[in-house]
């Protein structure tokens, strides 16, 4: 049980790397392809309808790399 635990891990941590990178890839092609400024419409003018729409690309985003990776 022991022997199979550091490689398990250590594909477990890749793959959550992964997930993370093209996560992080995701959103900034779509703050590209999207008119205006997202960071400055959602930090600074507290834009919250977007807020609530980004948050819905995320979890989105989320389960489409997740059942890719998987």
């Amino acid at each position: 049980m022991t022997p199979d635990l550091l490689p398990n891990a250590v594909a477990a941590l890749l793959f959550a790397v992964l997930g993370i990178v093209i996560f992080v890839l995701a959103f900034v092609i779509i703050d590209r392809l999207t008119p205006g400024d997202l960071w400055r419409d959602l930090l600074q003018e507290r834009n919250s309808a977007l807020a609530i729409v980004m948050a819905g690309i995320a979890i989105g985003l989320s389960i489409i790399i997740a059942a890719a990776i998987h």
